[in-house]
């Protein structure tokens, strides 16, 4: 079994800053691309940030200079720095990972969700 686990979320004034971090567990052989995903009432899901085992990294026009992406592959882990928050960032932040729990079998797997509110 595998398990991503979010934290970091909460309610932050707009210009300020949240750092929301996940972790993979269980079952892993390797980690591939990681990102975080967010997600408002009525919307589709959208990618925010993306970063590849090697750390090239890649940014929704909406967040580029404010946010950044980075992982610690010895841990599993991946972080999202949000500097500069706009009452537009509010809303569900899911970590994701494509993940080998052996050599040839890989899935997409998502985290449960972290709520993120900025307030004007």
């Amino acid at each position: 079994q595998v398990q991503l686990v979010e934290s970091g979320g909460g309610l932050v004034q707009a210009g300020g800053s949240l750092r929301l971090s996940c972790a993979a567990s269980g079952s892993i052989f390797r980690i591939n691309d990681m990102g975080w995903y967010r997600q408002t009432p009525g919307k589709q899901r959208e990618l925010v940030a993306a970063i590849t085992s090697g750390g090239n990294t890649d940014y929704a026009d909406s967040v580029k200079g404010r946010f950044t992406i980075s992982r610690d592959n010895a841990k599993n882990t991946v972080d999202l720095q949000m500097n500069s928050l706009k009452p537009e960032d509010t809303a569900a932040y899911y970590c994701n990972a494509e993940i080998q729990t052996r050599v040839l079998l890989r899935r997409s797997y998502w985290g449960q969700g972290t709520q993120v509110t900025v307030s004007s």
